[in-house]
């Protein structure tokens, strides 16, 4: 007897797809923050200093196609790189640590806007009574 298998919609891995990249980008960050030697630490604190601000950005961009959203948060994310490497510089405090550590607070704020848009203001539910 033989079975037939439905093909896979394509959004169905995108869960799965976006997990294995926090997963990775997590590792990175980790690598590169305890100062672990390892052949893995350049390509996956690079991938992480990639990704985290293009997920960040592409947040941000509800609106637009996949396509625009992502060329957008790729260039976004290479703007916030190239901007916390050069203030480091500016200050005299650039080491691959803090700038994993700037990216990785500045991504956490940008990924916080969408959630803070969302809430109703807490005055608003007091005006109605």
């Amino acid at each position: 007897m033989q079975m037939i298998q439905k093909p896979r919609a394509r959004g169905d891995s995108l869960p799965a797809l976006a997990g294995a990249a926090v997963a990775v980008g997590g590792v990175g960050a980790t690598l590169a923050l305890a100062d672990v030697h390892s052949a893995l630490r350049a390509p996956l604190t690079l991938f992480f200093l990639l990704v985290a601000p293009a997920a960040a950005l592409g947040s941000l961009l509800p609106r637009l196609d996949p396509l625009s959203r992502t060329v957008v948060a790729v260039t976004g994310a290479l703007a916030v790189d190239l901007l916390v490497a050069q203030t480091l510089l500016a200050f005299h405090v650039w080491s691959a640590r803090t700038g994993v550590a700037a990216v990785a607070l500045l991504s956490g704020a940008l990924l916080l806007i969408p959630l803070a848009r969302s809430r109703p203001a807490a005055g608003h539910a007091e005006q109605d009574s």
